[in-house]
């Protein structure tokens, strides 16, 4: 169930909530002196319940999870997930090669779904209620990975999940890098967001019009930023960024190239929030709590 409204609205979301102490510090400064009205958070994360302590004493900061079967650690002890994880409880840090795997070797089906209800759980035990759903690298919209999060989402009261759709030519207008690299990943997760819909429609699960990140992540600066919502799409959409404080050796070490403090700066920015009145955007959560 797509939302719609003649106005047009943003959800600004973080990704990598509970990955680290530096994303987490980054979360906290952004929903306080920022615009963020959204933190998807990692139950794998070696800074996971700091993260519980930061949506606790900010309980206006909307939390969804971060699934994460891919660059990441898993939350089943080894013995559950042998054939997901490697010795010290860790995914693949190839997406592709897992990718595959998830969807051919049939299986893998049962540990996928006890581990992806896992970390579901591991959230909602820890006393944050989980409103949507997103995945690191977009790994929810994975064929495999979907039709259990389908079964699963309505058992567990999650009512919105990130449908990673952005418009290539829109992007390419402010941000030329990476052409090639852009048009395949917008065919990819063009195609795997047209599979998920009609499910996400049937179960009245909703999505933003679009969402914006899946073509720049890690470079989602302030310039790019004031650029792309002169023209956002009527409706729903979701900014996604990943902030972060530095120095943090995680980070780092995962995410070299992002600009982690750039986008905690432009989601603080001064300049963004005034431009969002001027153009009467409306900054929200997908519960529909208003931030601005």
């Amino acid at each position: 169930m797509s939302i719609q409204s003649p106005l047009k609205q943003l959800i600004i979301t973080s990704d990598d909530f509970g990955l680290s102490s530096g994303v987490n510090r980054a979360v906290e400064r952004a929903w306080c002196e920022g615009l963020l009205t959204c933190a998807s958070i990692m139950p794998g994360g070696g800074a996971f319940k700091d993260a519980v302590k930061i949506a606790r004493r900010n309980p206006g900061l909307q939390v969804g999870l971060h699934l994460t079967l891919v660059q990441g650690r898993a939350v089943l002890p080894v013995d559950r997930i042998p054939a997901l994880v490697d010795g010290a409880g860790c995914f693949s840090n190839n997406p592709v090669a897992a990718g595959m795997r998830y969807f051919f070797d049939r299986g893998l089906y049962c540990q996928l779904k006890r581990e992806i209800e896992a970390q579901i759980t591991t959230v909602l035990e820890a006393g944050i209620p989980l409103t949507h759903l997103d995945g690191h690298l977009n790994i929810h919209l994975h064929p495999t990975v979907f039709s259990i999060l389908a079964e699963l989402m309505p058992h567990y009261g999650i009512k919105s999940l990130r449908l990673s759709r952005e418009r290539l030519g829109h992007n390419l207008r402010f941000d030329r890098e990476r052409r090639f690299g852009k048009t395949v990943e917008r065919i990819i997760f063009g195609s795997l967001a047209k599979n998920a819909q009609p499910r996400l429609d049937e179960l009245k699960i909703a999505y933003a019009t679009e969402v914006k990140g899946v073509l720049n992540s890690g470079r989602m600066t302030e310039e790019y930023i004031l650029n792309i919502i002169e023209d956002l799409q009527d409706g729903l959409t979701e900014i996604y960024f990943h902030p972060g404080i530095l120095p943090d050796a995680e980070i780092t070490r995962r995410m070299p190239d992002y600009r982690h403090q750039e986008e905690l700066a432009a989601i603080t920015s001064p300049a963004l929030k005034n431009k969002l009145k001027q153009l009467q955007i409306a900054v929200l959560n997908y519960r529909g709590d208003l931030k601005c």
